[in-house]
């Protein structure tokens, strides 16, 4: 029997993240929006570009490939199209073949108060200005910045890399970096190293993810030669004496990642141009550059870090 969307891990995702829709909000912008409309309906059978999330969403959405008993992964299209404007996005979303089947198109408005209703971890867009709300509201949320669109058919992996502090937990541990600096920081770790670190905005999607690969691993004690498709991972700029209380919390919270890099300030880039994520989450906009700029990466806008735009956390993010 399929999972209710109450089980599923699901992700909302806007159509300006799941396609280039530069061209047609040009015309908005320039236009408005009756140009708007008739300019998608002149177009409507011309094949939506790929956007930076497209990648992701469609290896995502290959989970259920795996696994077609069970179907445990849905994405949702969350829109702020009206329902006759989104019948491109659609039209597209069958030329690519994405099992992609519900949606709330919203007229112009901003559509976030609706990811707890369709039982998201995650929405992805590429409007700022929705996933602040989103994020404000309590919502799993994360901005797409612009990238090269690199998706490789032929590589059926999906790789996720997460920042910890801000991203995977709360904001706890940057807060006393912030008042106190990196010894404060370093004591204050040190001494709560046995006190799993409370969720963050993206918790709910990184325990999701780790029974899918729970999943995985009944299929390879079944089949040796099973190959994996799910690989997460952690990029954080903490290091000893500060690793151990990540840890502690993974550990506690039941579940791992495949790899774990404590990189006490280097650059993140040298770690993501050779884990090549498909998606990558910071809560630290300064993290999220490469210089080829072909790692697709998210901005999560949670917590002290994005109170200030001073503010960057070295060693432990």
């Amino acid at each position: 029997m399929a999972y209710p969307i109450e089980r599923k891990l699901v992700i909302a995702v806007a159509s300006s993240a799941l396609f280039d829709l530069s061209e047609s909000h040009d015309v908005f912008v320039k236009n408005g929006p009756k140009a708007y409309k008739e300019f998608q309906e002149a177009n409507l059978n011309k094949v939506l570009n790929k956007g930076v999330a497209f990648p992701f969403i469609r290896r995502f959405l290959n989970i259920n490939k795996r696994f077609p008993k069970q179907m445990p992964v849905e994405v949702v299209l969350l829109s702020r199209n009206s329902a006759i404007t989104g019948k491109r996005v659609f039209r597209s979303i069958a030329h690519y073949e994405l099992d992609i089947s519900r949606a709330a198109f919203m007229e112009g408005n901003s559509p976030y108060e609706y990811i707890p209703a369709f039982n998201a971890s995650l929405f992805l867009s590429a409007n700022e200005e929705d996933v602040k709300r989103a994020i404000k509201s309590g919502y799993p949320a994360g901005t797409v910045l612009p990238s090269k669109v690199m998706d490789d058919e032929s590589d059926e992996e999906l790789r996720i890399a997460f920042d910890f502090d801000g991203v995977i937990t709360d904001d706890e541990s940057e807060t006393i970096f912030k008042e106190g600096g990196l010894p404060e920081f370093h004591n204050y770790e040190v001494a709560n190293t046995h006190i799993p670190h409370k969720p963050g905005p993206l918790a709910d999607l990184f325990k999701k993810l780790a029974f899918m690969q729970k999943l995985e691993d009944r299929e390879q004690e079944n089949d040796r030669d099973y190959k994996r498709i799910i690989r997460t991972s952690i990029v954080t700029a903490r290091n000893a004496p500060a690793h151990e209380r990540v840890i502690t919390t993974l550990e506690d919270w039941g579940v791992s990642a495949n790899e774990v890099f404590f990189l006490g300030g280097l650059k993140k880039e040298r770690i993501l141009s050779k884990l090549k994520p498909h998606m990558f989450f910071d809560d630290q906009r300064s993290h999220l550059e490469s210089e080829a700029g072909d790692i697709p990466m998210v901005h999560i806008p949670f917590g002290i870090a994005n109170q200030s735009s001073t503010f960057n956390l070295f060693d432990a993010s």
